[in-house]
């Protein structure tokens, strides 16, 4: 990165740094000034107390806020690499051979178009409204686009090296392997990021209905109780957890790139 960039780089992070203060700012004159009550919305100063009073207070939600946090990220992590780990193989060989295509779309295309929300009944009645649960509805949800995303890169792979493949002999699996494979992976690098973001909502989803602790959970609580601040700040924390696992998903995505390039 030359000097340019550098300074092009620095110059964004100020402007990104005082629309975020001009947020905060706005928001504190809102509540402070009464034209919205505090019954509908508190100040950023009632939040960020209450963020370092429930770092050690479980009242009243029955939990702290680490202990939210690290369910959800259990959660999400579980659900996530599970669909990541059967939906990318399953899409490859879905694309590739026709015979497990056959067995598996039909299934696969009744399943896709119902959300995951739907899921939620029938998850409690299987698994309660525990872990488990919220790890199925987290599964569901991101399996459907790494199938799709493997799958599509599959059929992308270039019909004259298959071609020139076949010619000299190779077999159905070395094509595969050596070819489909490796046309596939910008798809599937793609697929990480689209498919943490429907895991994400999906948690949200899982736990505002069905759970004891969690972010959703927290926030469901806040409605509960009538306290908006306990609402804004289980968002502000889903925001910057989801906003944290995105950019180390990024960075992994990028370091994989450039060392296939290489």
């Amino acid at each position: 990165m030359n000097n340019r960039e550098k300074a092009k780089e620095g110059n964004l992070f100020w402007v990104s740094f005082f629309s975020i203060l001009i947020l905060i700012l706005t928001w504190q004159f809102i509540v402070s000034s009464g034209i919205v009550p505090h019954t509908m919305l508190d100040s950023p100063i009632s939040v960020i107390k209450l963020f370092f009073d429930k770092l050690t207070n479980v009242n009243p939600d029955g939990a702290t806020l680490g202990a939210h946090i690290l369910a959800s990220l259990q959660a999400i992590m579980l659900g996530y690499l599970l669909a990541l780990l059967i939906g990318i193989p399953l899409g490859l060989l879905m694309g590739w051979y026709a015979v497990i295509d056959g067995l598996v779309r039909p299934i696969f295309e009744l399943v896709r178009p119902i959300p995951p929300v739907a899921w939620i009944p029938l998850a409690i009645f299987w698994f309660g409204i525990g872990m488990t649960g919220k790890v199925y509805i987290i599964f569901i949800g991101g399996l459907v686009p790494a199938v799709i995303n493997a799958y599509t890169g599959v059929l992308m792979s270039n019909p004259t090296l298959i071609q020139m493949a076949k010619t000299y002999g190779a077999s159905k699996w070395q094509i595969f392997k050596t070819i489909c494979i490796p046309s596939a992976l910008p798809m599937i690098f793609g697929a990480l990021q689209v498919a943490l973001a429907i895991c994400w909502t999906c948690l949200v989803a899982a736990e505002l209905l069905a759970s004891d602790v969690g972010l959703g959970y927290l926030i469901t609580m806040g409605r509960r109780l009538l306290l908006p601040k306990l609402v804004i700040l289980g968002m502000l924390m889903l925001g910057v957890t989801g906003f944290i696992i995105g950019y180390i998903v990024d960075r992994i995505e990028k370091r994989l790139v450039s060392g296939l390039r290489r």
